[in-house]
């Protein structure tokens, strides 16, 4: 396969973007770009607008091969621009939602219904150059369905508990599932208009609560675009302590998620046990850290505060006590065989689906996409400590507790590492000597799959910032993969998935 590079056609390259390039390109370079990603030539990786210099789109693309990124970008001056989506579905709901936000046409779409905007704010197209006044929007068009024996059921977006809202549509023959229409947008927060303007510190607080569960990887990636942007470099300590602090998030997540998605196949005993082991590691994080979730303790530059004198052995003890604790719930999951009734088979991603969807974390990796940002691309202190990525192929619910189980191991082993290899040394570098501003492209791998965020500086203070959580290629899978199984599976499946509303809302 080619170079990422080598299938953009030559275009004007943005001196100050960092660490990867950016292209301005022609129409006709945009289109060849996704017919390129349609062949699977590349990974779509982003797709988002901008404002901040006239009306423009970028599209971020991964070579899956070297880990090399490049973002084109194309001027749309008339307010269109050819659809990505026209030529590869993954593009889709990102082109919806460009337009709900700016107001962009995505010419050719096969789906221009709106996406983030569902008629509850007050102006039309919030980021575009000039918003419109609201009118009445007609009511949202689900999806025509047509066939005997078809009935619809309709749930949320209020739902029962404590969860997010969004709207999921089923139609069923009986009981076995024909199709299933998510409808999300309810928990839009209007977090990049707020960035707009703001100081780096803000901005980074912003970037923390876009997703509250994955607070620290998208603290990482927030301070990883910055970074770049300003030519500068955490301390070799503050990316050790980042480090510390992702591999307990997540952690307390994985452990989580694998307590969930049993009490979903009616064996609340397991979620009991792994619901004790996250709050244990929630409580020494606040130890260690100051926070549970450990919010806002990763800065652009470093991180705002230094492990306690205390804090390396109240780690050590916490990862003892799950090495104790852990592994008979992993033979009671796999001995339990109602319980593996419940997950084998159920829920199937395909691994040609996870490849076209670039789908990350644990829902790529249990279909055989083994993609993970801390070894490709990488970044400090990763390519110092020795991991494994689990990769299995099965692709169903069995198939996503594993990863997480192994997921866990590996957690456990990279904190020991940490350990052992974290400096002495400073914990931050100031902003204020930084070089001149410019963009810059992070990455961090969160439990969920890689978090990017791109940002447009202007001095000290963002003109223009784009976060994308992995939710957005992983929604459109569990549409996917409840085709065929029974109603009473889908929390069971979407348990298996945990995808953010929150983070894919904005």
């Amino acid at each position: 396969m080619a170079s990422l590079l080598d299938i953009i056609p030559q275009g004007e390259r943005f001196a100050h973007h960092r660490p990867w390039p950016r292209f301005l390109v022609t129409v006709e370079g945009w289109c060849y770009a996704a017919a390129e990603i349609a062949r699977g030539r590349a990974t779509l990786s982003g797709l988002w607008g901008d404002n901040s210099g006239g009306p423009m789109v970028h599209m971020a693309m991964l070579d899956d091969t070297t880990g090399e990124i490049a973002v084109i970008s194309l001027p749309c001056p008339a307010g269109r621009f050819p659809s990505v989506g026209a030529l590869h579905p993954p593009a889709i709901r990102l082109e919806r939602a460009i337009h709900s936000l700016y107001g962009f046409e995505p010419a050719g779409a096969p789906d221009p219904r709106p996406w983030l905007d569902l008629g509850f704010w007050d102006v039309r197209f919030p980021l575009g150059a000039n918003t419109a006044t609201r009118t009445d929007q007609a009511p949202y068009a689900f999806l025509p369905v047509e066939g005997e024996g078809l009935h619809q059921i309709p749930v949320g977006p209020v739902h029962a508990g404590i969860i997010e809202p969004g709207h999921f549509r089923f139609t069923a023959n009986g009981e076995t599932i024909a199709r299933l229409e998510e409808r999300l947008g309810y928990v839009h927060k209007g977090i990049e208009s707020l960035m707009t303007g703001a100081t780096i510190e803000k901005a980074a607080r912003l970037a923390a609560r876009t997703s509250g569960d994955s607070t620290v990887a998208y603290g990482i990636a927030f301070a990883h675009a910055v970074e770049t942007a300003l030519c500068i470099e955490a301390p070799p300590r503050a990316r050790y302590l980042r480090a510390l602090m992702a591999e307990l998030e997540r952690l307390a997540n994985n452990l989580g998620d694998i307590g969930a998605i049993c009490n979903d196949a009616s064996f609340s005993l397991m979620h009991a046990h792994c619901g004790i082991l996250r709050e244990e590691v929630l409580r020494a994080a606040e130890a260690c850290f100051g926070h549970r979730l450990m919010m806002d303790r990763v800065v652009p530059g470093g991180v705002a505060g230094d492990l306690p004198p205390q804090g390396p052995d109240l780690i050590r003890s916490l990862v003892q006590q799950i090495r104790l604790r852990f592994p008979p719930l992993v033979e009671l999951y796999d001995n339990t065989a109602s319980l593996q009734d419940r997950t084998a088979g159920t829920g199937i991603v395909s691994a040609e689906f996870a490849r076209q969807f670039g789908a990350a974390g644990p829902i790529g990796r249990a279909s055989g996409r083994g993609f993970d940002a801390r070894k490709m691309p990488g970044y400090p202190p990763y390519d110092q400590l020795d991991f494994a990525i689990p990769v299995l192929t099965a692709g169903d619910v069995n198939a996503r507790v594993w990863i997480r189980i192994r997921e866990v191991e590996q957690s456990l082993n990279l904190i020991e590492q940490i350990l052992v290899r974290l400096p002495d040394g400073p914990i931050a570098n100031s902003l204020d000597n930084a070089a001149a501003a410019g963009e810059g492209l992070g990455l961090a791998e969160g439990f969920r799959g890689d978090v990017l965020v791109w940002v447009k500086l202007d001095g000290l203070r963002v003109a223009r910032c784009h976060l994308r959580d992995p939710s957005w290629f992983q929604w459109p899978l569990l549409e996917a993969a409840i085709e065929g199984n029974i109603v009473a599976d889908f929390p069971l499946c979407n348990k298996s998935f945990n995808c953010s509303y929150s983070g894919h809302d904005l």
